[in-house]
């Protein structure tokens, strides 16, 4: 009930959602959906969402949309969604990632938002060329590093960025997977069967999924610029054509007067380890430590001081974490949460844009410079790997 004399702002409508791929059985489709609703921005009203017109009308039905607004193709979605007076706004991209150029440029030159999952690209040359289309366009590109979006790693960013632990020296990131331990790509297992594919995955396997993460991670939270790098790349199961495991030597741009070191392991066929993401940068003054199991959390060791814990809400938690915070401290946030804030930081800019208005300094979002970097990343580790680990510069 509004108090006498006060103003209630009228919110505004919700942004029009499309979605390519995230189909029936498609796990990060259904992860992208719950983040887009979590904070009640968008509403999903149109989709192409597997590669046959049969396929996408069925599992639109399934997810309540209008069958007249489920496509065949997401060339055919761009066309007619752009030519409609309530078309989409944005586009949610949860395809393999050789789809993820084509998808964007037909939805950019239309001035469609694009909500594009990771990696950018499957080549480093379409990822030229979307960074370049992303530039020209009016539309806003955003990359869904979702794990920038968690509250206690905005923290440990605003930590570095505000001296807490001096001038940094060295960044050890890891994500460790085994559920490419054996051969599953082989048994009809749809998510292993595309992301061993180079003609789907691009050059890369574990170092375009979860290395690309835990490397865009350790940029986000360190401040620092990559240099060069010494990459040791391995096939560990037999027949597969791509990568499984991945260990990668760096050297930063210097930052504060010093050329910090770096360190990135990631692996697909490590048992026990599930999505083992650990992030840890050590400077002058101290130390920080996340891991994402336990993601509410950040250590800080302060140097001769002993460790404290940091808790996301709690004591010592700053401005940065409280923003993308919902709940009080004690009550867990995860990944779904933080996947929403990508997608809520993304809904800010694109409400501003569609009000003419100047989007909050306080919000950000990885862009298609993010990918762009990350597809460097990749093809500098498959060349310096093919090179028996020789140093590249990136």
């Amino acid at each position: 009930m509004a108090i006498e004399g006060s103003v209630v702002e009228a919110r505004q409508p919700r942004i029009r959602l499309g979605m390519v791929g995230g189909g029936a059985g498609a796990f990060i489709g259904a992860v992208h959906r719950i983040a887009a609703r979590l904070d009640d921005h968008y509403e999903l009203v149109a989709g192409a969402l597997s590669s046959t017109p049969e396929k996408s009308i069925a599992s639109g039905r399934e997810l309540g949309l209008d069958p007249a607004r489920c496509y065949g193709s997401f060339k055919e979605m761009a066309i007619r969604e752009a030519r409609l007076k309530n078309g989409i706004e944005a586009v949610a991209i949860v395809t393999p990632n050789h789809v993820h150029y084509e998808a964007a440029k037909e939805f950019l030159k239309r001035g469609i938002h694009v909500i594009c999952d990771k990696p950018l690209t499957s080549t480093l040359s379409d990822a030229r060329k979307l960074k370049k289309l992303a530039d020209e366009s009016d539309a806003l590109f955003v990359l869904t590093h979702n794990y920038t979006g968690y509250p206690m790693v905005r923290q440990a960013r605003q930590m570095v960025q505000d001296g807490v632990i001096g001038p940094v020296r060295l960044v050890q990131m890891e994500y460790p997977q085994d559920w490419l331990t054996e051969n599953i790509e082989q048994t009809g297992q749809k998510q292993a069967a595309w992301r061993t594919d180079p003609a789907r995955s691009g050059a890369g396997g574990s170092t375009g999924d979860i290395g690309t993460h835990a490397y865009n991670l350790g940029c986000f939270v360190s401040g620092l610029e990559l240099e060069e790098l010494a990459a040791d790349l391995d096939s560990f199961v037999p027949g597969r054509q791509l990568d499984d495991n991945a260990h990668v030597m760096m050297r930063f741009a210097e930052k504060d007067g010093v050329r910090a070191k770096g360190m990135l392991w990631c692996s697909q066929v490590a048992p026990g380890n599930e999505n083992g993401l650990k992030i840890r940068v050590y400077g002058t003054k101290g130390g920080l430590e996340w891991v994402q199991t336990d993601p509410n959390y950040l250590w800080h060791s302060p140097f001769g001081e002993p460790k404290r814990l940091l808790t996301r809400n709690g004591a010592g938690s700053d401005a940065a974490a409280g923003r993308v915070s919902r709940i009080p401290s004690g009550h867990p946030e995860g990944y779904l949460e933080g996947f929403a804030n990508i997608y809520t930081e993304a809904a800010r800019a694109i409400l501003a844009k569609r009000q003419g208005t100047k989007v909050d300094p306080a919000v950000f979002y990885p862009t298609v410079d993010d990918g762009l970097k990350g597809m460097i990343f990749v093809e500098a580790c498959v060349q310096s790997s093919k090179r028996n680990g020789a140093w590249v510069k990136v």
